[in-house]
């Protein structure tokens, strides 16, 4: 990636798109006050130099599935080797080899533990070479960080950010499948897509209850929704050609997926570009009494990009961004030691980022596909 850097304008770029991935930019222009031209040459300046993207994200909540993180211990030789494959499965993500040289993590996301004939993919992840140990921790619920890591959202005010996302009108039943063949709305193409509801990052809001039925995915959706996942600013006669369906039904499916909590956009962008080269995970230790009170405090968090309740010994999952080693310390010592009800700390800082939250880029993949593989690992 070229060297980049961010001035006042990127920001505001950012955290706009962070509000919502597909605003127009002629929208972002008439808020932040510049020409739409210049919106768009910043954006796809940044976007060029792989240093932004944004990517449409599933909750696997809503749609059946379970998230885990992974941590792999293995050989130091391995380390690399096993982040590029890793990397180029379509259900892994947050790939990071840790400082050490002899683990690392990652999110993979399954279908619910079954009998269906093939070998489970942590017995798989086990047996590949050079891995010593896998330890997986299943995702109960995200907690903080939902909507967006608060470092970069602060570079637009309340009034542009109400200019940006104005009040919608409620969607429409977001269970029903889309039609390729229903007619053309009147949808205004200029239209935000915001969600009607945004969720509170302290209190996200749970799926639907496991005893009523997930919102019905057509073949079209899951083509709609891979496509999104690749370039969610795709435009709509692209999304359409991905789908097999009409740019209008696109439109309305898109506003339909994101209100049921389906679909979410993410700004991929490298925290050190905000200031924030250190990146630490953290697994804290909590008993149940406590979980309700940290998850809350750490909602509240400038540094915390992400974090969720899990199963497993440490039943918080923290991921957090700072500007130096030495704020690492001042955030565990300070804040999080005046959190009652933390235990126990364990600690690690990421090497780099293999992979964010969505698939590799088309460059990247195609780079790291020519990387040399040696024994597929989970295929």
């Amino acid at each position: 990636m070229e060297s980049v850097t961010l001035d006042a304008l990127d920001r505001r770029l950012v955290h706009a798109l962070q509000l919502d991935g597909r605003l127009p930019f002629s929208r972002i222009a008439a808020a932040v006050g510049v020409p739409e031209r210049t919106v768009a040459r910043r954006y796809h300046r940044l976007r060029s130099r792989l240093a932004l993207r944004v990517v449409g994200l599933v909750d696997g909540r809503r749609t059946g599935m379970l998230d885990w993180i992974v941590r792999v211990r293995c050989a130091p030789e391995a380390v690399e080797t096993l982040a590029v494959l890793l990397a180029r499965r379509d259900d892994t993500s947050w790939i990071a080899p840790l400082v050490g040289g002899t683990e690392l993590t990652c999110m993979i996301r399954t279908p619910p533990p079954g009998d269906d004939g093939r070998r489970p993919f942590f017995e798989q992840l086990a047996r590949t070479a050079g891995v010593r140990e896998v330890r997986a921790a299943c995702v109960l619920r995200p907690v903080a960080g939902v909507g967006g890591w608060a470092g970069r959202m602060d570079a637009l005010g309340e009034a542009e950010q109400r200019l940006l996302l104005p009040d919608r009108p409620a969607p429409a039943d977001p269970t029903t499948p889309s039609d390729p063949a229903d007619p053309a709305d009147q949808t205004d193409p200029s239209a935000p897509t915001a969600p009607a509801h945004p969720t509170d990052p302290a209190n996200p809001a749970d799926p639907a209850d496991p005893t009523e039925a997930l919102p019905v995915l057509s073949p079209a959706d899951s083509a709609l929704l891979h496509a999104l996942a690749q370039d969610a600013r795709a435009d709509l006669g692209q999304l359409a050609a991905a789908s097999g369906c009409s740019e209008s039904t696109v439109r309305r499916r898109i506003g339909q997926l994101r209100d049921s909590g389906v679909l979410a956009f993410e700004v991929e962008i490298d925290p050190a570009l905000f200031g924030y080269p250190i990146e630490a995970l953290l697994w804290l230790d909590v008993p149940p009494a406590g979980l309700r009170a940290v998850a809350e405090a750490l909602a509240g968090h400038r540094q915390v990009a992400f974090a969720a309740l899990t199963t497993g010994p440490s039943s918080v999952f923290v991921m957090v961004e700072c500007r130096s080693v030495s704020g690492l310390h001042a955030y565990v010592t300070d804040e999080l030691a005046a959190l009652r009800g933390i235990t126990r700390i364990e600690s690690a800082v990421t090497q780099r980022r293999t992979k964010r939250a969505g698939p590799l880029p088309a460059t990247l993949a195609e780079k790291r596909a020519r990387a040399p593989s040696g024994r597929a690992a989970a295929q």
